[in-house]
Order: structure tokens, then C-alpha cells, then sequence
């Protein structure tokens, strides 16, 4: 009987809507004259007034006629069974009280005398039968549908008004069944809310292993997101799937759903003002050039481009060696260039190439190089030695090798603070970046090298912003370093301004070549305030000692291979000024070009044996102040020449 039943409501729910709309018209054509034999039967106690009179047996189709034409007037076969409610409920008692009214008329219309309470109870009768049948079949369908396909099984953590909303709305859904709720809150637990037990969130493992939980569904909006995120991973572990719901009011538009973490711009967390948005001048030193920008996928090298594009360049070589980032940079720039008509070259290549290095300078006529290709992280380069200085020196060599037999006019590399007095092979690699620049600059004839030397760059892609950013968006903790950490920052754009206009200056008549330009970048920031200015930009507290409560932690971690508590720009003292207040010119020291020569070599070799250790050594020898972490520096010390 019960599959009967089962295998009847399936071929029910695969109807057509109108063949469903005509099976729920006879259920109503069906119940008026039911409800009349019922009312009948309740008044008089037994059925005899039907044997009593031939008139009352024309009240039977009469009502069946009468309740298929008002329910069809009244729509309520359209109704859908999931939708029959509160308002469907006063249209069929509407139509019950017109049902009856009209049950009372046709009886003293054919002479039958019927009571008036008959009548009544008649409709009140129908009504209710209805109503009922309804509730009925929709519990049936969806027993059919439930049975018949697998559910999800939820726990709604969060008990209060949004958590019981959303676990009334669930209880008629097809798939989801919600099983319980949980909740922080003691005073809840253990009672029985929306017909649903409350637990505590310690008994999540539990559920989710007896009750073959699937899910966990966050009834928590007013809680910040950083918290969500926190529980979020908390119940990840136990195996369950775990989503996040707005508020009803939310969904209804009364209340508005607040994305907090937007995008911080970088240069609010700076603590000064920026540098003035165009470039005063320098923009004479780049239009109508040839200009080579190498890294030009990179965060700096792309905003290089874009700067350059605005100072209107005849041509623009961009080289890469990513593919990825060249095609994003070139499809950026295409739009642009061709409305100032500047041709756009991409090249893939690496800068250790030399076969290519010398292809573009030659075939593309470059008159200024900006070298601004490095790999630049930190631990990655501690990792991995032998990629840091093939491509951070050697590279730099081959590209200023090229440019200087094409005749190039200027070459600028693109340095970083972390080349004075190094603690990593980084750092190093570019201070050996800067020698191999020097050295050439006191040899060349044709080329002006010089070299722009600044801090950390908010929002590149080796920034902790939006390593914060993405640490606050899950929740915390935000890692720092060390309490005591300090960096020099700049916005990228400022930073890349400063570069430009630094490389016109290596163009002048005082220019002798060599000049280390050094940014002003302001005093430097502690790491731990910038972590505290991102996460109470993003409408969140720092949970501490002082703020139990908060929303995110900062947890210090400990500095990491290599890496230094303060940067420093300069090596020597002293600093000479530009045209630019911003800009400072430095004379430091170099190597001779016998010891520049025997570096290189050296350290050709140790990259061609695989040497790791030898090319580490080698830095020590080279590099002034470079301590580093991997062993005691050689006693073997080479000279520097003052230039």
C-alpha cells in the first residue's frame, strides 16, 4: 500500500501544471458534496434527513457544479501547493462563505428546508477540509520528492531571529533539512527552538558524525566577517561544508549588505602626503624614444609602462619572461599606444639571454633601458641562490653589455634598499646588480648608467598589503615579523614617478654616470602599525591582552632567513641633491674593473657547476656588509675604489 501510494504521488508530481491545476479542482468538486453529508450528519446525528425528502439529493451535484465554478473564479486551483498560505487561506474561506450562501439559496429555491446553522456548518465543514486536503498533499509530495533524491543535511549555528528564519524557510525545501542549531550563547542551549534542539558549538564533531551532517550554515550577520572566517575554519576541520547567510533583512533590501573589505588604497596607509600626481618635468627625456623596460610584467614594470605611455615614447619594447604577465601588460597598454601612436613590441625572453638582449637593442634602435627585471622575494631567493644571482647579476650584465655595444644613450637599474648592507642572497645579488653598473659606467663612452635605488612598494606584488589583506579577509591572524620591524614605503605610482624623472637626470651634461639616486621615502613605518592601520581600515579591532574581543590578531612569527629588523639607502654618507627635493644623488663605492671582472667569472663558474655555496661565498668576498646567514664571512676581501 505504501508503494502504491509512493508510485501514485511520483506520477502525480511529473504532471503537467494543468493537468495538476484540474486534479486539485476535483479534489474541491469532490469535497462540497462530503462536506454537506458531514454537516448533515453532525447536525441531525444520523443520516435520516436523506431518506426523508427526494429534494436534498439535488443538493449533492448542485454543490459540486457550484464549487468547481467558484473555485475556478476564485483561482484557487493555480495556487501552488508550496504557496498556500496565509493569503490563500482567506481566499478559500471566501469561497466557502460563497459556497454555502449559495448551498442555502438552491435549497429554498427546490422547496427543501434547510436550517440556517446548516448551512454554516457546511461551509465552515468545507473550509476546513480544504484547507487540510492541501496541507496534505504537500506534506505527500514532498515526502515522494525527498525520498526519492538525497538530502542535505544542515545545523544552523546561530539561534537567533535570522538562524529561526532560516530554519522555517528550510523545513519545506526539497533537499535541505535542517537537523539543529547551535549556538554560543548558554542560555540557549539545550532548549528547543523552531522544533529545533540548540547545542553547544563543542558538539559540532558529534553531530556531524551521528547525525551525517553535510553542512554548517553561519545565521551569524551581525558578527564581523574576520569572526565568520575564524569558525568558518574551526568547522572546516571536522569534514562539513560551511556557508554564510545575510540577514532577512538584507535579502528584503531594509538593510544594507556592507562589503568591509574593500580595497584599502595604499597610499592612505602611508602616514604623509604623496608625491604630486604629474611628473613637473623629465617628460622631454622619454618623448619620441625608443625605450626597452625589462620586467615590464612585473608590479614595477608595468607601471613603468603605463607612466611611460603617458610621456609619449615613439616605441615601447616590453620584455618578460613570463608569458602570462607579458600578455596582460600588452593587452593593457594596446588601447593607449595607439591612440598616441606608440608601437608596443612585446618580447618574451629572459635578460640572462644574451642572444636576444642584443637582437632587441640592434633591431628595435633602443636609446634608454629601464631594467627593472629581478627576482625580488626575499625567502624565495635565500631558497634558491643560484637562480638570484644568474638572473639578478649575470642578467644585468649581459642587458648592460648589450646596451652599451648598441650605443644605447641611457640604462637605468631599477635597485632596492635591501642592497645596502645585505643580510640575503637578495639583497646581494642586486648590490653586485649596482657593482656590475658601476663598473661600466667608469668604461662607457655611449652610455649613461646610473641606478634608482628605494624601499618597499605598497601593493606590489612581494607588499604585505595585500598579504594583509588577504590574512584580514580569512579572518587572522595578520603575521608580523617582529615587533620591532621598520620598512621605507612608497605607493607604486610615486615610486615609479621618481624612477622616471630620476632617469631624465641621468641624461644632463652634470651627469658623469654611476649616480646612485636615492628616493626620499619618508621615515620609516613599523610593520606592526601598518598591520593595525589595515585592520581598522577594514571596520575591524585587533583582538589582544587589551581587546579580548576583537576580531583579528596579529601574531608575530619571527623574522625569517635573511631579513633585517631596519633598511637602510645609503652605504657610505652624505648625499647630493637634484633638481627633484625627493631625489638625492649618492657617490659610493665600486670595484675595480680587474676585481669586477674576477667576480663575474667566479661567479659564472659556481652557477655552471651548480655551486650554491660558492656563489654565497662569493657574495661575501664582493659585497660590503653582506653578513650572511649560512656560515662566518671569508677572510679573502677585495678592495673597493671610491668613484
Amino acid at each position: 500500500m505504501k508503494r502504491m501510494t509512493r508510485k501514485l504521488l511520483s506520477v502525480f508530481a511529473g504532471m503537467s501544471r494543468r493537468i495538476k491545476r484540474a486534479v486539485i479542482l476535483g479534489v474541491d468538486v469532490v469535497l462540497a458534496p462530503f462536506a454537506l453529508l458531514l454537516s448533515i450528519a453532525v447536525l441531525y446525528n444520523d443520516l435520516t434527513p436523506l431518506t426523508l425528502s427526494r429534494q436534498v439529493w439535488l443538493l449533492f451535484p448542485f454543490l459540486s457544479i457550484m464549487a468547481a465554478i467558484l473555485s475556478t473564479a476564485f483561482g484557487i486551483p493555480k495556487i501552488k501547493l508550496k504557496s498556500y498560505e496565509s493569503q490563500a487561506i482567506l481566499i478559500t474561506g471566501a469561497c466557502s462563505a460563497f459556497l454555502a450562501a449559495s448551498l442555502y439559496v438552491f435549497a429554498k429555491f427546490i422547496g427543501y428546508i434547510l436550517p440556517p446553522v446548516a448551512a454554516i456548518l457546511f461551509g465552515l465543514i468545507y473550509f476546513l477540509s480544504s484547507v487540510a486536503s492541501r496541507a496534505i498533499m504537500l506534506r505527500l509530495l514532498l515526502w515522494v520528492l525527498r525520498s526519492s533524491q538525497p538530502r542535505c543535511r544542515v545545523v544552523i549555528y546561530g539561534a537567533g531571529t535570522t538562524g529561526m528564519q532560516l530554519a522555517a524557510a528550510l523545513k519545506s525545501h526539497d533537499s535541505i533539512v535542517p537537523v539543529a542549531f547551535v549556538d554560543d550563547s548558554k542560555s540557549l542551549q539545550s532548549l528547543t527552538i523552531a522544533g529545533l534542539k540548540v547545542f553547544s558549538p563543542d558538539r559540532i564533531a558529534i553531530l556531524a558524525k551521528n547525525r551525517e551532517i553535510d553542512r554548517v550554515l553561519l545565521a551569524m550577520p551581525s558578527i564581523s566577517a574576520p569572526k565568520q572566517a575564524q569558525i568558518a575554519r574551526r568547522l572546516q576541520a571536522f569534514g562539513v561544508d560551511v556557508f554564510a547567510v545575510p540577514s532577512f533583512a538584507q535579502l528584503a533590501g531594509t538593510e544594507a549588505i556592507i562589503d568591509t573589505l574593500a580595497p584599502i588604497l595604499p597610499g592612505k596607509l602611508l602616514g604623509r602626503k604623496q608625491i604630486e600626481t604629474l611628473m613637473p618635468e623629465g617628460s622631454d627625456a622619454y618623448r619620441g624614444k625608443v625605450i626597452l623596460v625589462t620586467g615590464a610584467g612585473g608590479s614595477i614594470g608595468s607601471e613603468i609602462c603605463r607612466q611611460l605611455v603617458e610621456h609619449a615614447p615613439r616605441r615601447l619594447v616590453l620584455m618578460e619572461v613570463s608569458e602570462a604577465a607579458l600578455y596582460a601588460i600588452d593587452k593593457e597598454l594596446r588601447e593607449d599606444a595607439r591612440a598616441n601612436s606608440i608601437e608596443i613590441i612585446p618580447v618574451l625572453g629572459s635578460v640572462t639571454d644574451s642572444r636576444i638582449s642584443r637582437a632587441i637593442m640592434s633591431n628595435n634602435g633602443v636609446q634608454v633601458t629601464i631594467h627593472a627585471a629581478a627576482y625580488k622575494h626575499v625567502p624565495l631567493v635565500e631558497s634558491n641562490p643560484l637562480a638570484g644571482m644568474m638572473n639578478n647579476v649575470l642578467g644585468t650584465r649581459v642587458l648592460a653589455d648589450a646596451a652599451e655595444e648598441a650605443g644605447v644613450e641611457r640604462f637605468i637599474l631599477i635597485s632596492t634598499d635591501k642592497a645596502v648592507r645585505p643580510t640575503n642572497i637578495m639583497g646581494a645579488s642586486k648590490r653586485l646588480a649596482e657593482l656590475v653598473v658601476q663598473d661600466l659606467a667608469k668604461r662607457s663612452r655611449k652610455t649613461v648608467f646610473s641606478m634608482v635605488r628605494f624601499g618597499n612598494v605598497l601593493g606590489s606584488s612581494g607588499s604585505v598589503v595585500p598579504l594583509f589583506n588577504e590574512q584580514i579577509a580569512r579572518g587572522g591572524p595578520v603575521t608580523v615579523t617582529d615587533p620591532d620591524v621598520t620598512r621605507f614605503f612608497m605607493t607604486i605610482t610615486e615610486a615609479v614617478r621618481l624612477v622616471l624623472l630620476a632617469g631624465s637626470f641621468a641624461h644632463t651634461e652634470s651627469s658623469r654616470g654611476g649616480d646612485v639616486f636615492v628616493l626620499d621615502m619618508g621615515k620609516p613605518m613599523k610593520i606592526i602599525d601598518l598591520a593595525r592601520q589595515m585592520i581598522e581600515a577594514s571596520g575591524y579591532s585587533v583582538r589582544d591582552d587589551e581587546n579580548p574581543d576583537g576580531d583579528v590578531e596579529i601574531e608575530i612569527i619571527g623574522l625569517r632567513p635573511g631579513e633585517k629588523l631596519h633598511e637602510e639607502l645609503l652605504i657610505g654618507e652624505g648625499l647630493l641633491t637634484t633638481p627633484h627635493s625627493k631625489i638625492m644623488r649618492a657617490r659610493e663605492s665600486s670595484l675595480s674593473e680587474l676585481d669586477m671582472a674576477i667576480a663575474l667569472q667566479d661567479l659564472g663558474k659556481a652557477v655552471n657547476r651548480g655551486d650554491a655555496d660558492a656563489a654565497r661565498q662569493l657574495a661575501m668576498i664582493y659585497v660590503e656588509g653582506f653578513q650572511s646567514s649560512e656560515g662566518p664571512r671569508p677572510e679573502v676581501r677585495r678592495p673597493l675604489t671610491r668613484g
